[in-house]
């Protein structure tokens, strides 16, 4: 995500503005920018853990939601776009613009937004109460970063690189398979490393 020219709104302005809006805006505390195009990585990751938990969760009362539904984190006066979501809360159902109560939120990671997801994007998530998991996919090489909240409100952190490792949600009453996620994935290429010559 590049950072588009920063203006101070209050969170009313900005949802009046994104209603109508033809490119989806991120919200932090009275700043605003642009979000961008994602790369087949990115998008393919995203779809495939939206469609495993979509078929996982077609029984419950918890429904899955990808980019173009917002977060609210009233707390962090934020807004935000999660690649993907779960609520099962029945006042999200209520809510058609945004969502105010997820228990799982997944980020896929890029070199633009890599820094913004584990720094202060988590650190607004983690003002949701409600909120039990928060995962970082890597969509340069696959490796997934599971934070998930303990009982004393602190977050521990399981990483995950192999193909047969099973990924654990308890808060939704299931696993899900991390080559299901990297299913048919064409990594993004890490950027080239630039030589000097001297």
């Amino acid at each position: 995500m590049a950072l588009a020219e920063k203006l101070k709104l209050s969170s009313t302005d900005y949802l009046q503005g994104e209603a109508s809006a033809t490119v989806k805006h991120e919200y932090l505390d009275g700043e605003v920018w642009a979000m961008v195009g994602a790369s087949d990585a990115h998008v393919s990751i995203s779809m495939n853990l939206a469609f495993l938990l979509k078929q996982a969760l077609k029984q419950s009362p918890c429904r899955p939601y990808i980019s173009d539904m917002k977060v609210n984190v009233a707390a962090a006066n934020a807004f935000f776009y999660p690649d993907v979501l779960v609520t099962c809360h029945p006042k999200d159902r209520e809510n058609r613009l945004f969502k105010q109560y997820p228990v799982f939120i997944a980020e896929v990671l890029s070199p633009s937004t890599e820094a913004f997801d584990r720094g202060a994007k988590f650190a607004a998530y983690r003002q949701l109460d409600s909120l039990q998991s928060y995962w970082l996919i890597d969509s340069r090489t696959q490796a997934i970063d599971c934070f998930r909240r303990t009982a004393d409100n602190a977050w521990l952190l399981h990483s995950y690189t192999g193909p047969s490792a099973k990924l654990a949600l308890p808060e939704l009453d299931l696993a899900l398979d991390f080559a299901e996620i990297y299913a048919d994935v064409t990594l993004d290429a890490e950027p080239p490393l630039v030589e000097t010559v001297g």
